[in-house]
């Protein structure tokens, strides 16, 4: 009797357990399901809301972060829909699920103009799946968009390059300005001594021609005084 009354209570606590189990499936269930029926109504941020409640109940749960990825992804949250995928990689095993969850990281990472990581994310997805022609496509345009950025990078640096050389080529007329404005300023100062030279042989030639005028006025009053003197003489003859 004793063991019958401990079987049953076994089998009742494992009825209660697998109703609340039960109950709980449903919850996270009803959660996703409302969070679906939102996301495709294109009202994310509620549908972001219902599967964080998914994982409230259950952070181990696949499709609560593969869904949220997504809601985050259409709401151009890129990091936190990042997060989100790569987490979901760590909870599933199946190489097409892997496969979607690749391509959407690689989705991301083309959103933010990270072209060779969203390349390396298509590429490892059509190693998982290489049947999918969407990951196909991304990957090719991917590695267009790549290429024309890699392009758009070195006009850039071509015109920084030319830009650069043309400012050096100003600098260096400027430079040989400024030295030749110091040449003819040295040429200048090594000409003055010359010039002034030149303007005290000039002064010295004035000096020596009022010597000579006043030698000759001298000399016109000493003949003077000789002539008048010549002149008495014969008077007193």
């Amino acid at each position: 009797m004793r063991h019958f009354f401990i079987i049953m209570a076994i089998l009742i606590f494992c009825s209660a357990t697998l109703a609340v189990s039960a109950s709980a499936q449903n919850g996270l269930r009803t959660h996703i399901n409302d969070g679906n029926k939102l996301y495709k109504k294109q009202q994310y941020a509620d549908a972001e809301a219902e599967y964080k409640k998914t994982l409230d109940k259950d952070n181990q749960l696949l499709q609560g972060y593969f869904n949220l990825g997504d809601a985050l992804y259409k709401q151009q949250q890129y990091d936190e829909a990042l997060r989100n995928y790569e987490t979901a990689l760590t909870k599933t095993k199946d190489p097409k699920t892997q496969a979607q969850l690749y391509h959407n990281i690689g989705n991301v990472h083309f959103s933010g103009k990270q072209y060779q990581e969203s390349i390396d994310a298509y590429k490892h997805a059509l190693r998982l799946n290489p049947n999918d022609g969407e990951t196909k496509y991304n990957l090719a345009y991917a590695e267009r968009m790549l290429k024309q950025q890699q392009q758009n990078k070195q006009n850039k640096q071509n015109k920084n390059d030319k830009k650069n050389q043309d400012q050096k080529k100003k600098d260096q007329q400027k430079q040989n300005q400024q030295k030749n404005q110091q040449q003819d300023q040295k040429k200048n100062q090594e000409q003055q001594p010359g010039q002034q030279e030149k303007q005290m042989s000039k002064a010295e030639a004035q000096r020596i021609l009022e010597a000579l005028r006043n030698d000759e006025k001298e000399v016109q009053k000493k003949l003077r005084r000789h002539a008048a003197v010549k002149k008495n003489v014969e008077k007193d003859w």
